[in-house]
């Protein structure tokens, strides 16, 4: 038997959950060929991992990466912890079919004024084949898109005549290939929306295996209802869900995740339902008010008004201006800011439930991002897995790897075995841990020592490699 590339010695985490286990892996043409210990096969490269293990590459379920897989294809945040595939289109947000309409806020989070615009998602798929990042790329088809696309007025539900244009928009999308779409009714374009609208919008989807994933409308006093209301849509179209960065938040609601995981609880006897969420107590997107008054503390990310404010908390801002907090938060627009409103307790029980993925839920435009955007997975890895033991190293493993490959449908990822696609990290247990911070955000993990994407070595002590062999993930027929 021959190989491209065998992996040697190391212990394998295969994304099920399954335990640890000594063995080799071998790799040709993209695709895991071999699995377990002492394969003699001959090989064109021989690694040998000396013990360290190997695991399925990570997937992030939850990005904003929509414009930097082609703005910046080395995608060195994500592929320097692990990750092998991104899911782009959250929150209602999506590049593709914006096209030249205005990117109204929080749409400026992934558009800006470049070349990288994109009216339907074939067009977007076909951009990303002609020129790939180091990484995968899924998507999801974002419900605020779609409306700033179809409506000239956003603060209203949608009329019968722009709910039918958006369906056209949504079928487009599952034609090309979307793994479902996602909804941001917190946000400003999306708040008239009804419940009635977003299912109508998203009839297309009945029927299919493809998914939603729901930005729901409040996650502070309001989270039960709004979750309730984001569940009834899924469960009248019978489609899966995805809450997405499943949170509770201000300080009136810390420790309310009893609560919202005692109603996905009792949701799942009769519904397809699971979270995402990712591992810090702050948020980050666009600069509002009410959250920056929930939150203990908030810092400014970007400001395009005054971007030397960038990197400083408003609370030290204040001390130097003569305004008040409402006039000071309006010289500063647009911006976005990072939110230290939740509370650790939850942030472990949300991510402990069963039914929890991870995700970065990174802003790779700001200024001065979130360190999630670099650290997210190998925190996971070393903070809560290692050293707080919330759960075992094969949960871990498999709520970034089988379980979203699942969720998602993404077909022959997420595990490690024979046939399926060699997404794979090598890393170090005991050494693996978050760099980046809010201090210093743009640190690349430690203890991640190899990454490979789709057989191709895409990161490698440190640094990236320069390979660009990451692919459109399409929705798998049902």
């Amino acid at each position: 038997m021959k190989c491209d590339l065998l992996l040697k010695n190391g212990v394998v985490i295969d994304g099920t959950g399954n335990p640890r286990y000594r063995a080799d892996v071998a790799i040709s043409n993209g695709k895991i060929t071999a699995v377990g210990p002492n394969l003699q096969v001959e090989a064109s490269t021989t690694v040998d991992v000396d013990g360290q293990t190997i695991s399925p590459g990570f997937i992030d379920v939850h990005t904003h990466d929509d414009r930097l897989v082609l703005a910046d294809p080395s995608m060195q945040p994500k592929v320097s912890q692990g990750a092998t595939t991104v899911v782009t289109g959250n929150c209602g947000i999506s590049l593709a079919p914006l096209g030249r309409t205005n990117p109204v806020p929080p749409l400026n989070l992934v558009a800006d004024e470049s070349e990288q615009r994109y009216g339907t998602f074939k067009e977007y798929f076909e951009a990303l084949e002609k020129t790939p990042s180091s990484i995968n790329v899924a998507s999801l088809a974002g419900h605020t898109t779609l409306r700033a696309v179809t409506m000239q007025d956003l603060n209203r539900p949608a009329n019968d005549a722009e709910i039918a244009k958006m369906q056209e928009l949504v079928q487009e999308a599952l034609d090309a290939g979307v793994v479902g779409v996602s909804t941001g009714l917190y946000y400003a374009p999306a708040q008239a929306a009804t419940a009635q609208e977003i299912q109508a919008v998203f009839e297309p989807l009945r029927g299919t295996n493809a998914l939603i994933a729901s930005h729901i409308r409040n996650e502070a006093e309001h989270v039960l209802e709004s979750m309730t209301e984001a569940m009834s849509i899924a469960n009248a179209l019978g489609v899966r869900q995805v809450i997405s960065h499943h949170k509770v938040n201000g300080r009136a609601n810390h420790g309310r995740s009893t609560e919202t995981l005692a109603l996905i609880d009792k949701a799942l006897a009769n519904s397809d339902v699971c979270m995402d969420c990712y591992p810090y107590v702050a948020s980050s997107t666009v600069l509002r008010q009410d959250a920056v008054e929930q939150a203990a503390r908030t810092l400014i990310a970007w400001s395009k008004a005054k971007p030397e404010t960038a990197g400083r908390y408003v609370d030290e801002l204040l001390k130097e201006q003569s305004l008040g907090l409402t006039e000071f938060l309006a010289t500063l627009q647009p911006a976005g800011a990072i939110y230290f409103s939740m509370d650790e307790g939850d942030v472990e029980r949300i991510m402990a439930h069963p039914e929890t993925m991870i995700g970065s839920d990174g802003l790779p435009h700001d200024t001065f991002p979130h360190p999630r955007l670099w650290g997210a997975f190998p925190r996971v890895l070393g903070h809560y897995t290692r050293d707080r033991k919330i759960f075992s190293l094969e949960t871990a493993i498999y709520k970034m790897t089988g379980m979203p490959a699942a969720k998602f449908g993404l077909k022959d990822r997420g595990v490690i075995a024979p046939g399926y696609a060699a997404d794979l990290v090598v890393f170090d247990p005991q050494e693996v841990r978050d760099l980046a911070t809010f201090a210093d955000p743009k640190r690349p993990a430690a203890g991640i020592q190899r990454v490979y994407v789709n057989g191709v070595a895409s990161w490698r002590n440190g640094a990236s490699t320069g390979a660009r062999a990451g692919q459109v993930l399409r929705r798998a027929a049902a």
